[in-house]
């Protein structure tokens, strides 16, 4: 097995893609929205006998809380291989890391992949020695499948028909108050739209939010590939509710949303979701990806979690849950003690 830098886009995409489950923050066009940003990309794969086995993207944060690296949805393995060569790979990944972090003065890894609980149980152990404190992405997933368990396309009558009641209602509502919804033909031009929504919603909620710069670059590289779509939902000629969605490996991600406080009893977001969700069964995708959701089995704390609030307004369009694995951290120097003490009071302090 062999551990190296990647640099062909296309066998690497070509990998992700074959995947049952792509994670487009692992994408190597996601890499390249890291480095517009001043993020340094780090791209690994796992060859065995010639072929890629297994792939890992990870990227230099400059944080307050501590210079380090992070891994998004990675490592991705690949489904075939078995758990033996799934742990080599890991501890291959890991290595490799620790190596590209001590160059980079890093305190520590932070690891969060896109895996099933259980499925990798001992490449589990090899993620990183420490529980991460707090999570890096959604680790309570809700997801809609598109095609039945035959792999046959669903119509949009049966995804309506899977649906609450409640969720149905407001769609058609939405539609009899005048609400409209478009997907932008010019996302770069039309992203300011999102972005003075998403710093309304952000003052309204109050999360840390992505940068603009992030926004900026994550649509105008995608955009190009046809991988990504702004909608934009209008109201009385003005835009009320948009979101950014991704839509690369036959899956269809609802990444970032936001919405004009103003008209929050006009359900624009649900034609919203609705719209992108016709999009996707026309592209014949195969998953709908709404991302995070709080976990449907609270943990008892004081605080509400910080999902809380979009989990009935996800979980009405119907679909799944999907339970990922924990964020794991590997320490490479002491100052990530400093950083760990830190996040276990900020954890509790934001409900997770």
């Amino acid at each position: 097995m062999h551990i190296t830098h990647a640099t062909d886009l296309h066998a690497w995409d070509d990998f992700l893609a074959s995947q049952p489950w792509s994670p487009f923050l692992q994408s190597f066009t996601m890499g390249e929205v890291y480095q517009d940003i001043g993020q340094k990309p780090i791209r690994l794969v796992a060859e065995l006998h010639g072929k890629i086995h297994g792939i890992c993207f990870a990227h230099l944060v400059s944080a307050r809380r501590g210079k380090h690296l992070s891994v998004p949805y990675g490592p991705v393995i690949d489904d075939a291989v078995n758990e033996h060569d799934a742990t080599l790979m890991t501890k291959g990944f890991i290595d490799a890391l620790v190596k590209e972090a001590k160059k980079l003065g890093c305190s520590f890894l932070r690891i969060s992949p896109f895996w099933m609980q259980g499925r990798h149980a001992a490449a589990e152990e090899a993620l990183g020695s420490v529980q991460s404190p707090l999570h890096l992405l959604a680790e309570h997933v809700w997801y809609l499948p598109l095609r039945d368990a035959a792999g046959k396309l669903k119509n949009e009558e049966e995804i309506l028909m899977e649906m609450r009641k409640t969720t149905r209602n407001l769609i058609r509502r939405a539609e009899r108050d005048g609400v409209t919804v478009r997907a932008s033909k010019n996302p770069n031009e039309e992203l300011k739209y999102f972005l003075a929504l998403h710093e309304e919603t952000r003052k309204r909620h109050g999360f840390t939010p992505y940068s603009d710069s992030f926004f900026t670059s994550q649509v105008n590289r995608f955009s190009k590939r046809n991988e990504c779509t702004l909608y934009l939902a209008e109201y009385q000629g003005k835009v009320i509710s948009a979101s950014i969605h991704m839509h690369c490996f036959g899956e269809t991600s609802y990444h970032h949303g936001a919405s004009d406080s103003t008209h929050s009893k006009i359900p624009a977001s649900y034609l919203l979701q609705w719209t992108a969700i016709c999009d996707a069964l026309k592209r014949g995708d195969s998953i709908y990806n709404f991302w995070g959701i709080a976990p449907l089995t609270p943990v008892p704390n004081p605080v509400p979690h910080p999902f809380s609030g979009v989990t009935l307004f996800k979980t009405g369009f119907g679909g799944q849950i999907l339970n990922l694995v924990h964020c794991k951290d590997t320490p490479v120097t002491k100052a990530y003690w400093l950083t760990y003490a830190f996040e276990r009071i900020r954890k509790w302090r934001r409900g997770f």
